[in-house]
């Protein structure tokens, strides 16, 4: 049996990330990963906020396009442009970039075990067992990086395997037989009707696109929706799709168990996402340091029992924007399309293009919001009831 310091169940680029931190820390670390390649199939919108070069590395050769800012349409098609002057996010290779970290995890001295389904772990022993071969492994230490449908999360909620709650999304790869897009902008479109979610443009090139969305619904509405909109949207003309992606987004858990014996989870598997966007990849490398800095403690000083130090760092450190804009998003979920249309038509009207461009974070809502509340824009665009369930986001 192979034994080893930590386990890393999930090849993502957050567990990646985390292997790739221990090593480099001396460790003897093992990432076991379900898949035959890394990163297949994109499961991914492939657009990161301009922190990710502050916490991860991104070679330049995996950034397709840089983002100055976005187009937000409304139901029906009222349009807000907000923009900076410096990039504001990237929009990547994601295929390649979960291949880049994982190779970087690889040459810090991790093993990287590929084909590798866990089935079954014993979180108070350590132990870890695989479908293939009926190969066990052991740790002193097993991460959940196993993401939304994980398995780990289970063994450390003690609960009986379940899938836990989740939204679908859906994406095309589309080619247009003419040029349509700036690719400095994004486009994000909402609808009462896919209320969590929201439906995105983001180019590759001038003539190509990722057009995806996601929502409280199945896969027949959303492609149904997505082929809608690529029908019915005047400015595109003729397509081809030239593939389709599905994937599952984990609903955001204020009270979900992150740590339990020798388990601890990141990423999807710990539920680590923004609720209003469902994105989360930066959020969980930073995780991904809180952890690998605990765990290298817990292992220096053999003591496990230092891994609850993890869940309180990283409730201490996200758990106010994470509670604001999960109350936010459920705000909003009440609104309908005419709601979201007048709301559009006020926000032009008030000039608040100027105050999101200037305030506006794809990682962080909190500081749009207050600026918001803070020159009384919210209070003349909302009915007073919803108004002041903003203004109660606060108290």
């Amino acid at each position: 049996m192979m034994n080893y310091d930590v386990l890393v169940v999930g090849a993502g680029p957050v567990g990646s990330t985390f292997a790739r931190y221990m090593a480099l820390n001396g460790f003897k670390v093992g990432v076991l990963e379900k898949k035959k390649e890394i990163g297949v199939p994109l499961q991914c919108a492939g657009l990161l906020g301009k922190q990710i070069k502050n916490v991860n590395p991104l070679p330049d050769e995996l950034i397709i396009n840089q983002v100055y800012g976005a187009y937000l349409h409304s139901p029906s098609d009222n349009e807000l442009k907000v923009s900076k002057n410096e990039p504001q996010a990237y929009v990547l290779d994601r295929v390649g970039y979960d291949k880049f970290l994982a190779q970087l995890a690889v040459d810090a001295g991790a093993d990287l075990f590929l084909n590798h389904r866990v089935k079954d772990v014993d979180i108070k022993n350590g132990h870890v067992y695989m479908n293939k071969d009926k190969r066990e492994m052991s740790a002193k230490i097993i991460i959940g990086a196993d993401g939304y449908n994980s398995l780990i999360s289970e063994k450390v909620s003690n609960k009986s395997y379940k899938t836990p709650k989740q939204v679908q999304a859906a994406q095309f790869l589309v080619n247009f037989k003419q040029d349509l897009f700036d690719t400095d902008y994004v486009h994000l479109h909402v609808r009462a009707a896919l209320s969590p979610g929201f439906l995105w443009t983001i180019p590759l090139s001038e003539s190509t696109a990722r057009i995806g969305l996601f929502g409280n619904s199945d896969y027949h509405y959303l492609n149904n929706i997505l082929k809608d909109f690529l029908n019915h949207n005047t400015i595109f003309g003729e397509y081809s799709i030239l593939k389709k992606y599905y994937g599952m987004i984990p609903v955001y858990n204020s009270k979900k168990k992150l740590v339990n014996n020798r388990c601890l989870l990141l990423g999807d598997a710990a539920s680590q996402v923004k609720p209003t966007t469902g994105g989360g990849l930066i959020m969980g490398f930073k995780c991904a340091k809180i952890a690998a800095d605990i765990t290298s403690k817990a292992l220096d000083n053999d003591n496990i029992g230092n891994l609850t130090d993890y869940e309180s760092e990283y409730q201490n450190k996200f758990r106010k924007e994470l509670s604001m804009q999960r109350r936010l998003q459920n705000l909003f979920k009440t609104l309908s399309d005419s709601d979201l249309d007048y709301m559009f038509d006020k926000l032009k009207e008030k000039g608040a293009e100027k105050i999101i461009s200037e305030y506006g974070d794809m990682d962080s809502q909190s500081p749009l919001v207050k600026e918001l509340i803070k020159n009384g824009l919210l209070f003349t665009i909302l009915p007073k009831i919803l108004s002041r369930r903003i203004l109660s986001l606060w108290k």
